[in-house]
């Protein structure tokens, strides 16, 4: 291949997440401040203002850190994914390392949980890519992703101006094609 293939980011994409992450963080809040409002609800674990302060709580720091990931993606000037003759640049998503060279990779297969298909990007030194990892928290979810699926690498095209389906095919081409020429 002599052509950089670049998918860019998605712009609508990354607003929407953004505003489901406000909307859960608000409602986060609600929960923490209305807590002891819950006292005659039907379910008696709901009843406890603790459970419902840790879940509002934990709403507020999770979909906290996805709206600042998301806002940082917005001012993002990388392309989302590269794709070329030395391999597969991946800038998508939170566990995302760059480089991942054609003669790394083993295997890509497709997993989907719940309505989220992603590519699983199986390869030879998985230690190699963790050591990548710019921080702490991007290594633990990589880890989290090796002791679940078996690798550490995943793409997805939910930040993608790009459809799922056709991502699969392209990137299932060019290292059929690659893999050959190594």
């Amino acid at each position: 291949m002599t052509e950089k293939i670049e998918i860019p980011l998605s712009k609508n994409k990354l607003f929407l997440g953004i505003g489901g992450s406000i909307i859960l963080v608000v409602l986060g809040i609600w929960l923490v401040i209305n807590a002891d409002e819950f006292q005659e609800h039907s379910m008696q674990l709901l009843r406890n203002p603790m459970v419902i302060k840790a879940a509002g709580t934990l709403a507020i720091l999770f979909f906290g850190a996805t709206g600042i990931y998301g806002c940082r993606k917005l001012l993002d000037k990388k392309v989302g994914l590269i794709i070329d003759s030395n391999g597969i640049t991946d800038n998508s998503n939170a566990s995302s390392v760059g480089l991942i060279e054609w003669n790394d990779i083993s295997e890509i297969k497709t997993q989907q949980v719940m309505s989220t298909k992603f590519l699983l990007i199986n390869v030879i030194d998985s230690e190699k890519h963790i050591g990548k990892a710019k921080s702490g928290l991007k290594a633990r979810l990589m880890r989290t992703n090796m002791k679940m699926y078996g690798t550490p690498l995943s793409i997805t095209s939910n930040t993608l101006k790009y459809d799922f389906e056709k991502l699969e095919q392209l990137i299932q081409a060019e290292f059929n094609r690659n893999k050959n020429l190594g």
